[in-house]
């Protein structure tokens, strides 16, 4: 399904805003890379279009600091990948804050997403506006899509420290479980042989 033509959002005509009209069946990931003029990040939730807001100095950091962890060790037949788009279903394409993905679905500098078959970890890093789909609609999705690894990266509210939870996809019962907390370092041998300093120390000298 495309999407319906662009119509005028009233009442703010005089600001020249104009929002897409969702379809009667909601948007599809095919709209999702299609539709013009969406903000960055945009990502598909059951048919909707959900924006994000403006990032924390935390979450983009984190971000940073495990993209760099993991691509120390990756092994060549994995790509590590940021803020793009997985298709689970026609109707949900979420953007994970990190991916894990296999190398050769990576087929050139114009690709705007990957497919969940291709994704062997989903990160999310815990935003305030977004705390919901992170620790509950994402993942649920990712597990039933078959994606074996996810992490839920958080700040505590005590002393700001970072705190990453490991999970592993249940293949029977599709959901996942947890096997790690990890507050200083993320030492780990799956998906691959990780270890990563998240001390807070290694997130301000970033």
């Amino acid at each position: 399904m495309t999407a319906e033509p662009i119509a005028a959002h009233e009442p703010e005509p005089e600001q020249g805003c104009r929002w897409p009209v969702p379809p009667q069946d909601g948007y599809t990931v095919n709209d999702l890379f299609t539709l013009p003029g969406l903000p960055p990040h945009t990502e598909l939730i059951d048919g909707s279009l959900v924006f994000v807001s403006p990032q924390r100095y935390f979450h983009s950091k984190m971000i940073d600091l495990l993209v760099a962890g993991l691509c120390r060790t990756v092994p060549g037949a994995l790509k590590v990948v940021r803020e793009m788009t997985v298709e689970l279903d026609p109707r949900n394409g979420p953007e994970p804050d990190i991916s894990l993905v296999r190398a050769e679905a990576v087929t050139g500098l114009e690709q705007t997403g990957f497919a969940a078959t291709d994704v062997l970890l989903a990160v999310e890093v815990v935003s305030p506006d977004s705390e919901s789909r992170d620790r509950d609609t994402k993942p649920r999705k990712y597990a039933a899509a078959g994606i074996p690894n996810f992490w839920l990266v958080e700040m505590t509210d005590a002393n700001q420290h970072p705190v990453v939870r490991v999970y592993e996809l249940d293949p029977l019962s599709k959901t996942y479980v947890l096997t790690g907390i990890h507050h200083d370092q993320l030492k780990i041998a799956v998906p691959y042989d990780i270890d990563v300093d998240i001390s807070v120390k290694a997130l301000k000298e970033l």
